[in-house]
């Protein structure tokens, strides 16, 4: 069964809808600035969607209106399958409640026995609303904004969450299981232990995100989320839904190697890019444009060129769109996906931003420019070498 995108909702530090996000990212800037959000950490380089880091609730709620919105589709949708995943998820609701409980024992004079005090003096209010910050929560509240009352996923895989998210969400509609489903990724992760744990394991960029490039730096958080409709084709024609492209298949691995490091020769990345090809029906011949994960960091750009070189003829389009929006964690790949739509629908393919000197042997796409596209992968590599990809067509 074919499965389509009918509607896409984004939100990211390039822009505050789709379109405003892909004129900008075609225009070749960044929403990556040197930014000191939080007074007990350094200024770092940070995609913020405002002056102040996002709410995740807010920002789900967002994408999918517009999502909805872009299908034509208004709630209640009572038969559509959610599938919204996110790595961090309510991390930020978790620091704001553990400063809480940090502080309600330092003002006390006996912390001797800090551990047994922990729970007494958590006040009722810290704690009113833990229940909707657990990591599926905002899954079920998007459920509850669209109205549907099936099957509801929280799939939370670090930076490979978008892609499987979208993956699932095909997954069910092929089986037959639904024929409509709202999938994709959002992610507010700009916190102080994120920033802290980064930075402690020297993978933040003191500048800028360069990805691919001789003198990268690192990768740049940034904040934002897309969302997908998906439908069965024949539903999308009995609706005389506009169609951005078709989901073709994916392949989805994991390394088994590392906490947070690539397994150096990407055996398990190549494999699951075989893996989505095959279930796609397409050679590595086929495929017009990848979008690279391309965080900038110097593990990930080095595995990743490696991998593309070993598998794709010389001269296949690539470029990453992190150097622009910053690096989105478990959303990078949903954005990712809605770039890659865009690319099918207007026949574009957008710059790699960032890059100024190329390390690696690669067709990195340094300017705009149209091109003849038909098929596209979309690539993600995330922490505990978990790997995905997507293939999508015209």
């Amino acid at each position: 069964m074919k499965v389509v995108v009918t509607g896409i909702g984004l939100v990211s530090a390039l822009g505050e809808s789709l379109e405003e996000s892909w004129q900008n990212l075609l225009a070749g800037k960044s929403g990556i600035r040197l930014l000191q959000p939080f007074p007990e950490l350094r200024p770092f380089p940070l995609g913020l969607i405002g002056q102040q880091p996002a709410e995740l609730t807010r920002l789900t709620q967002l994408v999918v209106t517009s999502a909805l919105q872009d299908a034509g589709l208004v709630p209640p949708l009572a038969d559509c399958a959610v599938v919204i995943g996110s790595s961090r998820s309510f991390q930020a609701s978790w620091e704001v409640l553990i400063r809480q409980m940090y502080q309600d024992v330092a003002s006390k004079e006996d912390t001797e026995n800090f551990f047994s005090s922990l729970h007494p003096c958590v006040r009722a209010s810290s704690l009113e609303n833990w229940l909707d910050t657990l990591p599926h929560m905002n899954a079920i509240a998007t459920a509850r904004q669209i109205g549907a009352s099936g099957i509801v996923l929280a799939p939370m895989v670090a930076c490979a969450t978008g892609i499987l998210s979208i993956a699932q969400a095909a997954l069910l509609i092929q089986t037959g299981q639904c024929q409509q489903a709202i999938a994709g990724a959002v992610e507010a992760p700009i916190t102080p232990l994120t920033l802290a744990g980064f930075q402690q394991m020297g993978a933040l960029a003191k500048t800028g995100a360069y990805p691919f490039d001789l003198h990268r730096e690192g990768l740049a958080l940034g904040e934002g989320g897309a969302v997908f409709v998906l439908e069965s084709a024949e539903l999308a024609k009995q609706r005389q839904a506009k169609v951005y492209g078709e989901i073709l298949g994916f392949g989805l691995t994991n390394d088994a190697y590392h906490t947070n490091s690539p397994e150096p020769q990407g055996k398990s990345a190549i494999a699951a890019i075989k893996q989505c090809l095959e279930r796609s029906c397409l050679s590595p011949r086929d495929i017009d444009y990848i979008h690279a994960h391309g965080t900038a960091t110097q593990l990930n750009d080095q595995m990743e060129s490696m991998v593309i070189q070993h598998l794709f003829p010389q001269g296949v389009a690539v470029s990453s769109t992190k150097g622009s929006s910053g690096h989105t964690l478990g959303a990078s790949g949903a954005l990712g996906v809605a770039f890659s739509l865009m690319a099918l629908k207007h026949q574009i393919l957008p710059l790699c931003v960032g890059l100024q000197q190329p390390e690696f042997d690669l067709e990195i796409v340094t300017a705009t420019r149209f091109s003849n596209i038909s098929y596209v992968l979309c690539l993600s590599f995330g922490f505990g070498g978990q790997n995905a990809a997507i293939a999508l067509a015209r």
